[in-house]
């Protein structure tokens, strides 16, 4: 469910633009006068979180010529919803009765750190989401669903969300791994380990951007330190760019056209050079950690950077979205890092070790030392961080 917003190109949205007040549709959309009670000032809108450079705020034109300002928290043609409004929630509980419907049993809610905005604060992750997103979930267990939260932000908020929901998506692993195997230090991934919720969803790769707001300080509390330093952070972006050729750099930031100003567009395989040991080690890890793995198609086949498509779009993100031919996919399944993945996922899936207890085992800086064990069965694992070797043993 995307929470936050809707099309512009949306039924609603148009027939609010033709009819304005006398729409059906008159207040399911948020302005900014909705929150401030009048035009927000610069100070207003420099206090609010934004996923990109650009205001927050669009100006639409409604048939009878007259000019209103919404909120567009993500680009100009996702306009925000105010889910605060009866229209609002109605218009999600149709969408959560049409999963019911169709028989679908878990609900991944999209954009919803946006979704609650007060005057005066950053209008991101707010008491009032936090709550809004135990309502929500709330409607999805009356309707037998399990909940999904997809929110990047700081790693304590992702925790405190975890406690409140079925599953969350650990972002902070990504840049943490990848800063593991750069720097050939295991500290900040240890103590994550050591504070991640279990009910994770994780992911080294999706269909965005590799995030590192995730593991930086909180941009709307500064008193709350990130999982890396500032110039760790800069040392990790700079060397993903250095070792995918700069591709990267040309899919990031001001260099293309953006969503998140947190993310570097990158596919892991690339971010890592295109190591294979590397990036094996990478997914090792991934498949090691309590949770459920999630593997993207592009990471599943080891994909690099489509700058043509990047070319053709000009939208940063769409380097990792290469569109394979069934000829690709093929070829792809041949190529050894790919084979070998599989045969990772085969053993992830059949070992019942991983049925059990996980320990994190005491290791050098340069390890990352793990443990399964049930009555029957125990894996420990240990990845050279230096070396990208991996040692296993069973028993």
């Amino acid at each position: 469910v995307i929470v936050n917003h809707v099309s512009a190109a949306s039924t609603p949205f148009q027939d609010w633009l033709a009819r304005g007040d006398a729409s059906p549709s008159a207040g399911l959309f948020l302005t900014p006068e909705q929150v401030f009670g009048r035009t927000p000032s610069d100070a207003d809108t420099a206090a609010i979180h934004r996923p990109r450079p650009a205001s927050p705020f669009t100006s639409v034109t409604f048939s009878d010529g007259s000019v209103r300002s919404v909120w567009t928290t993500f680009t100009d043609q996702q306009i925000d919803i105010d889910v605060e409004h009866e229209l609002g929630w109605d218009y999600l509980m149709g969408i959560l009765d049409r999963f019911q419907r169709s028989g679908i049993r878990v609900v991944r809610l999209d954009a919803v750190g946006y979704a609650i905005k007060r005057a005066g604060t950053s209008c991101f992750m707010l008491p009032e989401t936090f709550e809004f997103i135990d309502r929500l979930t709330a409607a999805c267990h009356e309707r037998s669903m399990r909940v999904l939260v997809e929110i990047h932000g700081h790693h304590l908020d992702q925790i405190d969300i975890a406690r409140r929901v079925d599953l969350v998506y650990d972002f902070a692993l990504p840049p943490l791994t990848l800063d593991a195997l750069f720097t050939g230090d295991s500290g900040p991934l240890k103590r994550w380990i050591a504070l991640r919720p279990n009910n994770a969803v994780n992911v080294l790769d999706t269909h965005d951007g590799i995030g590192v707001i995730d593991v930086g300080v909180d941009p709307r509390d500064r008193s709350r330190p990130g999982l890396l330093s500032e110039q760790r952070i800069h040392d990790l972006v700079e060397g993903i760019h250095h070792r995918s050729n700069d591709t990267s750099r040309l899919a990031t930031g001001s260099a293309a056209s953006n969503l998140d100003l947190y993310q570097v567009n990158c596919t892991f395989y690339d971010a890592l050079g295109r190591d294979d040991e590397r990036y094996l080690a990478a997914r090792m890890i991934q498949l090691l950690l309590t949770g459920t793995p999630q593997i993207y198609y592009v990471g599943l086949l080891a994909g690099r950077n489509d700058m043509e498509l990047l070319a053709e779009s000009g939208v940063g993100r769409d380097v990792n979205r290469h569109r394979y031919s069934a000829v690709e996919i093929g070829e792809a399944l041949e190529r050894p890092v790919v084979r070998r993945l599989v045969e990772m996922l085969r053993w992830r899936a059949t070992e019942p070790a991983f049925d059990g207890t996980f320990e994190l085992l005491a290791s050098p800086e340069h390890q990352l030392a793990v443990r399964w064990i049930t009555p029957e069965s125990t894996v420990t694992v240990t990845i050279d961080l230096r070396t990208a070797e991996i040692e296993t043993t069973a028993g």
